[in-house]
């Protein structure tokens, strides 16, 4: 057994030196492929840090009356950890809020002398609110708008058009994920149809040799198995000169998308995930290349 695989192994390779011309135009169709396939990832996970990050800056802040005591706003902030689409909650203080607010003026001159001449915190303690989803920001603002807590609260901050660009970004975000997967689709199946040629001109011209090999009794996995080979070369070189190729396009692109995204280090993310985006791209070329190759043997041992 470990004879024959050796055996496939190397016709496979002999098959895959002779055809030049159709193994660099076959593997340049996937590679084609196998880029925008990387490139539709790394986009993914571009969107996905994207959307984190605006969603990260917004949230509901309730402000109480001066009069409100601890004890109630304490309640408050319970009955809202409760609402299933609460992320998150944080209580602020008059006294802390007073502490934030001098320390992001700390080097405004004028506002600190009007704190300063008030004589009293003039700030309200407050309640932040993360959801679990932008869209569940509203339901909770009118949560809170009811007559329950009107006693207690003096206003609620809510800045809807933060969740209407939360929306229409993860509009974009689809629309551009779904054309580049169609894109995808379409030179994976181009890739298909040129490897299947290919082995399948491979096979017509050695159409004498492997009739030869099944008078003599060879299974049609030797006969077969060589042309699986040559596909799963095609498909490895192919992976591999794409990632390499996404590299430098990632390495340059990098600096502009932190000025989008200043959270995301596409080098950084890059670099630490390189060999699980080159198995990635490995195994979808491995995949393309053994499927046409398969569907070009059948067809001709059906013949």
């Amino acid at each position: 057994m470990l004879t024959n695989l050796s055996r496939i192994i190397k016709f496979g390779f002999q098959r895959f030196t002779r055809n030049g011309w159709l193994s660099t135009i076959t593997i340049a169709i996937m590679f084609l492929a196998l880029i925008v396939f990387g490139g539709v990832n790394i986009f993914n996970v571009l969107s996905k840090t994207a959307l984190n990050s605006i969603q990260d800056r917004i949230d509901i802040s309730v402000f109480f009356k001066k009069e409100t005591s601890e004890d109630e706003i304490l309640k408050v902030q319970s009955i809202i950890k409760n609402l299933p689409e609460v992320k998150s909650t944080e209580y602020i203080s008059r006294d802390k809020a007073l502490e934030i607010f001098k320390e992001q003026h700390k080097d405004d001159e004028t506002i600190s002398q009007a704190i300063e001449q008030v004589g009293e915190n003039p700030l309200l303690a407050s309640i932040n609110i993360k959801a679990y989803d932008p869209k569940q920001y509203q339901m909770i603002a009118s949560f809170l708008s009811g007559d329950e807590f009107k006693n207690d609260i003096e206003k609620i901050s809510y800045d809807e058009r933060s969740a209407n660009m939360i929306d229409r970004l993860i509009k974009i975000i689809d629309t551009t994920t779904l054309f580049g997967l169609i894109v995808t689709a379409f030179l994976t199946l181009l890739a298909v149809l040129v490897t299947f040629t290919a082995i399948g001109l491979v096979i017509y011209s050695s159409r004498d040799e492997i009739a030869i090999m099944r008078l003599v009794g060879s299974s049609n996995f030797f006969t077969s198995g060589p042309y699986i080979v040559e596909g799963i070369i095609y498909g490895l070189i192919a992976a591999i000169l794409s990632t390499l190729v996404l590299w430098p396009i990632v390495y340059f692109a990098s600096p502009y998308v932190k000025v989008f995204i200043p959270e995301m280090n596409l080098r950084q993310y890059f670099t630490s995930h390189f060999f699980v985006i080159l198995l990635q791209q490995i195994l979808f070329g491995i995949a393309v290349g053994i499927i046409a190759s398969a569907i070009a043997v059948r067809k001709y041992l059906r013949t």
